[in-house]
């Protein structure tokens, strides 16, 4: 019998994170795996989502037209120049879909975020990792990695799941290198975590050039990963293109209202960040006064090492998860003794070092 073929690059795509799996015994009760925002959404924003029920037998016609404008209101950009979707791997996915086909290529960080090469193999495009320096993206191989065949270069500025961040500087140059056909796409889910001095906001930038978009999240910041809200700005060209092939009534009336009413509450996102750059310190130190290798993070997660094999990260994540606590291990060589944890709660981050704790001491 003569069965339906997938094109071929559908095979290529693989799992890019390690799941919790059966063997995990006892119940999850600290979810440090995800990202999420442990401080959840803003309350203006669940009032919102529940009043927006009332209306959930109809579909959403047209969300740009309402996000759009509060977008713009709260970052002073152009609300023309936005398109919103169903999460940002929504709009990453429309984007390898418009721009990637086969005999073309999509340039990438080594180690950087592992889901992106799927986009660009299920379009039957190649996949060109440029080398790191120890998870940090080098502008410099970038830029020697570009060839004719490249249509995408995308990278994330903070990485994941490394939480390393590039300066402006950096960005710039390595987007004044690209040739004018190819497309910079700038991930900025972690963006609003960012403090060091040298950054500067992607959409400047994209207010500037004619091939650069920044796509961005609801998930993190904003507390709202189960409502799937992500958006993209960028030149009119590539949003109009964008928007012509993505699904009819792409994200649910709760969701557009929540995300609207937590753009509104900057109390809520100012104290988020305030928090999550304590905790960030915090557990930093904590895990470096236990001797391991905590890669600088500008985002809501670190990404740990452990250097010893007799005490590594496969044996510490099955010694957190019979406590019931669960990071995320990455299905990547390079991450094979990194574990990476989300910044939840200061009463789960001083478990979460405490259970490291006793088991490095052998106690686990």
């Amino acid at each position: 019998m003569t069965i339906a073929l997938a094109k071929p690059g559908i095979d290529r795509i693989r799992p890019h994170m390690i799941g919790r799996g059966e063997e995990a015994q006892t119940p999850a009760t600290i979810l440090l795996n995800s990202n999420e925002s442990a401080y959840g959404p803003s309350p203006l924003a669940r009032i919102a989502a529940r009043a927006a029920v009332d209306r959930i037998e109809r579909y959403l016609e047209d969300p740009d037209r309402l996000l759009a404008p509060a977008l713009a209101d709260r970052f002073d950009l152009n609300g023309d120049h936005i398109a919103v979707g169903h999460g940002s791997d929504d709009l990453l996915a429309r984007l390898a879909r418009a721009y990637l086909g086969p005999g073309t290529e999509l340039l990438r960080t080594a180690n950087g975020y592992l889901k992106v090469p799927n986009y660009a193999h299920a379009n039957d495009a190649e996949v060109v990792s440029a080398p790191d320096e120890d998870f940090r993206p080098s502008v410099d191989n970038m830029i020697a990695a570009v060839s004719d065949r490249t249509r995408i270069v995308y990278v994330a500025n903070p990485e994941n799941p490394a939480g390393i961040h590039l300066s402006g500087a950096e960005i710039r140059r390595l987007h004044a290198a690209l040739p004018d056909h190819v497309l910079l796409v700038l991930d900025c889910a972690y963006e609003e975590y960012v403090d060091a001095p040298d950054h500067e906001p992607a959409h400047r930038l994209v207010q500037e050039a004619p091939n650069v978009v920044m796509v961005r999240t609801f998930s993190k910041i904003f507390g709202l990963a189960g409502a799937r809200v992500g958006w993209m700005y960028g030149p009119d060209a590539v949003v109009d293109t964008v928007r012509r092939i993505g699904t009819t009534f792409p994200v649910a009336t709760p969701s557009v209202a929540a995300a609207i009413a937590a753009l509104k509450h900057r109390e809520h996102t100012d104290l988020v960040r305030a928090e999550t750059a304590r905790s960030r310190r915090w557990l930093t130190g904590e895990l470096q006064a236990l001797g391991l290798q905590v890669v600088p993070s500008q985002a809501n997660f670190v990404l740990v090492r452990f250097p010893d094999p007799g005490r590594s990260a496969e044996a510490a994540d099955a010694a957190l998860r019979a406590q019931g606590i669960v990071v995320r291990r990455l299905a990547a060589p390079a991450y094979a003794d990194c574990l990476r944890i989300t910044l939840g709660l200061p009463v789960e981050l001083q478990a979460t070092r405490d259970a490291i704790a006793a088991f490095l001491a052998g106690q686990a």
